[in-house]
């Protein structure tokens, strides 16, 4: 009976030994588990952060090659303005060109107008220039009688004067051109309107000549009717198409006005 009991005490003191041993087992089992679920979470937590950065790196390098991109498509038209600014520095330069070359060409004109002065202001001579060309226009009245190519006394005074004023400007080639209206000649000397224009801008052209403008720079032109600058259906635009037209234009070859060039 003794010995029973001492049996029932070991069990029962071994029951509670296995008892603790097992809650206490069981509470580092939960304890890792809790440790496991926490580093599962961190993990997962990592994770989120890593596919984050991942995406910032992903948008980065969208980013940069966008801007690489743009940086290009800037350089490109970078390099079209500089080519448009250089393009337009040339135009600039050939507009200042062109502008000094004008601005001479008109101090020409006013070279030739001052000259012409109590001439235009009387008129028996208009001036004008355009493009580079002047133009002295005299009506065939002033120089001629009707149907004919002898210069009379006020025509032979008004060309003296011009002949005085084409002497100083050097340079151009001077070339007279005759025109007439529409209303055919009277036959005689000159059968058509081609000869009598034809002669009264060869008789300019003599008288010129005789007045000391240098006969290498003139010429003679007779345009007859066909070449008029009002109505021939009216008297007044008749007149206006019977004139003679001292064209000056810039001679090929010609000698700059100004001083002379030194001899070598």
């Amino acid at each position: 009976m003794r010995r029973y009991a001492l049996v029932l005490s070991l069990a029962a003191l071994a029951g509670c030994v296995s008892q603790d041993t097992f809650r206490k087992k069981e509470s580092e089992a939960d304890q890792l588990r809790k440790d496991w679920q926490s580093e599962q979470a961190r993990a997962a937590e990592l994770q989120g952060e890593v596919d984050a950065l991942k995406d910032k790196v992903r948008a980065d390098e969208s980013n940069l090659a966008q801007k690489e991109t743009e940086l290009r498509a800037s350089q490109g038209r970078a390099s079209e303005l500089q080519a448009l600014v250089d393009e337009l520095s040339t135009s600039k330069k050939k507009l200042e060109a062109a502008k000094a070359e004008l601005e001479k060409k008109s101090g020409e004109y006013e070279q030739l107008a001052g000259a012409l002065r109590s001439e235009i202001d009387a008129g028996r001579v208009e001036l004008t220039e355009l493009r580079g060309k002047m133009t002295v226009k005299m009506k065939d009245k002033i120089l001629f009688s009707s149907g004919s190519a002898t210069i009379g006394k006020d025509g032979r005074a008004a060309l003296k004067a011009v002949a005085s004023a084409l002497r100083g400007v050097a340079g151009k080639a001077i070339r007279v051109e005759g025109h007439t209206d529409n209303v055919p000649t009277a036959g005689g000397s000159f059968p058509t309107n081609w000869e009598l224009s034809s002669a009264r801008a060869l008789a300019v052209v003599r008288f010129l000549q005789e007045k000391g403008v240098d006969p290498t720079r003139l010429a003679a032109a007779g345009y007859g009717e066909f070449q008029p600058i009002a109505s021939n259906e009216t008297e007044k635009g008749r007149s206006l198409n019977r004139r003679i037209e001292i064209v000056l234009a810039p001679a090929e070859g010609a000698v700059p006005s100004g001083p002379s060039a030194k001899s070598r």
